[in-house]
């Protein structure tokens, strides 16, 4: 026997090996996809930085949340994981050029972060009352708000992408758009 023939595999070794190859490619490719998220994610498609305040209802009650800095032209998930309700609220600054989105759906915030539960009584408790606008996810698993300024056209809905919207027109701040156009009626209270 010659050196070369000491270092051949047995036919059935190599086969057992070649085998495997594409089969652990496959398993290994199998563990680094996942399907797709679910998540409520807010796009900032203004030229200015925006801070984001979020409410929402879960099984423990009202929660509203802020902030989330989110840079001109990108994107944020605000809650990871399927969505838990139908409808969420908004109320959104604008850093850079001032003006705010709002609604009429009136709950808690405060100018540092915050996690908030409850929506009464906000003056007593200390926090601020502030206007959110309504987003119906129409019971979506997943949700995407795009904010976009007023002299953009508003988003369309994607087939495929639920939860793509944009402002319906011209709103009550100078330079931004109105979230309470068509799609989103404005709220008296949150709903629940």
């Amino acid at each position: 026997m010659t050196g070369k023939d000491s270092r051949r595999l047995p036919p059935f070794r190599t086969r057992i090996t070649v085998g495997l190859v594409p089969t652990l490619a496959l398993a290994a490719a199998g563990l680094w996809s996942s399907p797709a998220a679910a998540d409520f994610r807010l796009c900032n498609n203004t030229s200015s930085r925006v801070g984001i305040a979020l409410g929402y209802k879960d099984a423990e009650g009202w929660t509203t949340e802020g902030w989330w800095n989110v840079s001109s032209r990108s994107c944020e998930t605000l809650l990871r994981g399927t969505l838990v309700a139908r409808y969420y609220y908004i109320y959104a600054l604008d850093y850079d050029r001032g003006g705010e989105w709002s609604g009429q759906a009136f709950m808690c915030s405060r100018d540092k972060e915050f996690t908030i539960k409850g929506t009464e009584n906000c003056l007593a408790r200390g926090y601020d009352r502030t206007g959110f606008f309504e987003v119906d996810t129409g019971e979506q698993r997943a949700w995407t708000v795009q904010l976009t300024e007023a002299n953009e056209q508003p988003a369309q809905r994607v087939p495929g992408i639920p939860g793509t919207m944009g402002p319906g027109g011209p709103g009550g701040v100078p330079g931004l758009s109105n979230p309470s156009g068509p799609g989103l009626p404005p709220a008296p209270a949150p709903k629940p």
